[in-house]
């Protein structure tokens, strides 16, 4: 890799773990390379049109490089996620998951709650649960729902 070529990169969490993605764009040869976590996924070695979109995917996420022209040639990148801006994704993401990280046994473990759908990952790895109720408390005052969460045990499988 060119460090001269290095002109993005982003850090991504999802619920199998954070990723790391960096775009290389070669300005004179229109040169466009996609790393994440350090692989290669996408590699356009020449092409004319040095302004658009790359597309590629992370675990389940379609994540889009967009390039556009500022002026003469000074361009901007940024990235998008479920076709919605970084920004706007990382806040979703932050009201439809909730991570722990701890250590456990000395290794680092992070484990993640999607709220909607109830999934559990640990360690990049979902994991099967029960789903079950333990208490449902009513908040009269705000007219809301409150239910507890608890992650009894996690074990390997």
């Amino acid at each position: 890799m060119s460090n001269s070529d290095l002109v993005g990169f982003w850090d991504v969490a999802l619920s199998d773990g954070r990723h790391h993605i960096e775009f290389e764009h070669g300005t004179t040869t229109g040169k466009r390379v996609i790393r994440v976590d350090g692989r290669e996924v996408h590699r356009e070695d020449w092409m004319f049109k040095l302004v658009g979109r790359e597309s590629f995917t992370v675990h389940n996420a379609k994540c889009e490089v967009v390039i556009e022209a500022v002026t003469g040639f000074a361009y901007e990148y940024s990235l998008e996620v479920n076709g919605k801006p970084l920004k706007k994704f990382r806040e979703n993401q932050s009201k439809i998951m909730k991570t722990w990280i701890f250590t456990a046994a000395g290794s680092l473990v992070r484990v993640v709650l999607e709220k909607d759908t109830l999934d559990v990952w640990v360690s990049g790895k979902k994991v099967d649960t029960t789903v079950s109720c333990l208490s449902h408390v009513i908040n009269d005052t705000h007219s809301s729902a409150c239910i507890d969460v608890y992650i009894h045990r996690l074990r390997e499988a």
